[in-house]
């Protein structure tokens, strides 16, 4: 006789639903509670939201470039422990690890060919609701990078790039997808999910990047269900933010088009 409690895996759904929260409490579950803290803040601040800025990559100990840069290589490894984590829950789970969730190189031309597409349609749109939602006032002024000008600047924000983009789609589309489906959740009741984690742990920048990382949320969410593979997304987000992070460091105070602070 099936127990009815257990989920196809066969753990409880009390221990994977635990674990789920945990996972997420160690990441960007947190990063969405402290997006909000940080939101009220910018509300709560004398001045308009468009005024005051959001930095993504800043530095760390300014006029002592080596060790910044210790203190930046530390951050980007760092970020990385709960994606280790979550590797080694799936490789108990199934054996597979990663694989599971397709995010291997497996398939690299693959991956990288339909990345590089989804990135270029969501690229241009991105940046055009930015610049609506800044200039309509639901927005902070998002700061890419205020990285030194220093010889290791472009390499770690191009390594800050991969890591975010590996921890995000690895955790909140790969993962939290594949536990929701375990603990019995509807496709439209997981998408939903997924889609407001993404778009909370951005609240920081305003309301715009709360809405436009959400509606990011429902595509990625969308196009994991149809190819079954993290590989492509986690290439998109990467080419998304190293675009973002380098081109605002070569071109903000040169193009009267890109808002800076």
């Amino acid at each position: 006789m099936v127990d009815a409690s257990l989920p196809p895996d066969g753990l409880p759904r009390r221990v994977l639903r635990d674990e789920t929260l945990l996972v997420l409490a160690l990441s960007l579950g947190a990063s969405g509670v402290s997006a909000l803290i940080s939101f009220i803040g910018a509300l709560t601040k004398p001045g308009a939201l468009k005024h005051q800025a959001a930095t993504l990559n800043g530095s760390y100990a300014p006029g002592r470039p080596w060790l910044d840069l210790a203190w930046q290589l530390f951050g980007i490894a760092t970020a990385l422990v709960p994606v280790a984590l979550v590797a080694h829950l799936l490789l108990r789970e199934s054996g597979r690890g990663l694989k599971v969730i397709g995010f291997d190189r497996t398939r690299p031309w693959p991956d990288l060919g339909r990345g590089a597409l989804v990135a270029a349609g969501i690229g241009s749109a991105g940046l055009a609701f930015y610049l609506v939602a800044r200039a309509a006032g639901f927005n902070l002024t998002v700061v890419p990078e205020s990285l030194p000008d220093v010889w290791w600047k472009y390499p770690v924000l191009i390594l800050s790039a991969i890591q975010n983009s590996v921890l995000e789609e690895v955790i909140v589309v790969g993962y939290l997808l594949r536990r929701l489906d375990q603990l019995g959740w509807s496709p439209r009741a997981s998408l939903a999910a997924s889609s407001v984690l993404r778009g909370s742990y951005h609240l920081y920048q305003g309301i715009g990047g709360f809405v436009g990382n959400m509606v990011m949320g429902v595509v990625f969410v969308w196009l994991y269900r149809r190819w079954g593979r993290v590989g492509p997304l986690v290439v998109a987000h990467a080419l998304l933010d190293i675009v973002a992070f380098v081109g605002y460091g070569l071109l903000a105070g040169k193009v009267g088009w890109l808002p800076t602070v």
